[in-house]
């Protein structure tokens, strides 16, 4: 019987993870999925957020998902699609927090709806990654 999953994530610029996990943790349209080796096979969209691979070892890798994007799940691999993805601990702060501003502020002078709802897309984007960066923070503490 397999104690391990074979995880890939890759984004449209790179590829962010490749392993064997115990545990594969993201967040999907309808809430969080946890995988394991031997899950049913799936396919389901991702929506921005995070995926936390939990290696063998019981290390856990935090990736954030900025732009959404796809899981595949057959019973001896994971496979995440994203439009966009880092690694958390790879996140430039002082980036996401001029992004977030930026959004805000294009948010509060409404000019159209195209221009709402890329502002509204990029403000989730960086607080996506400002919500890794947090996470990371507390597990760092414990």
């Amino acid at each position: 019987m397999a104690t391990t999953i074979r995880v890939e994530v890759v984004s449209a610029e790179a590829a962010i993870y490749s392993g064997e996990a115990t545990m594969v943790v993201a967040t999907g349209d309808q809430g969080e999925l946890g995988i394991t080796p031997r899950h049913a096979p799936l396919i389901t969209r991702l929506k921005p957020g995070k995926v936390v691979v939990t290696e063998a070892g019981g290390e856990k890798v935090d990736i954030s998902i900025t732009g959404g994007g796809i899981l595949e799940v057959q019973p001896h691999a994971v496979t995440v699609l994203a439009d966009t993805a880092v690694r958390s601990e790879e996140i430039d702060e002082a980036a996401a927090l001029a992004a977030k501003k930026e959004a805000e502020d294009a948010l509060a002078n409404r000019s159209d709806a195209i221009d709402v709802a890329e502002a509204q897309a990029k403000l989730v984007a960086a607080l996506t990654q400002l919500q890794a960066l947090e996470r990371l923070r507390r597990n760092l503490k414990h």
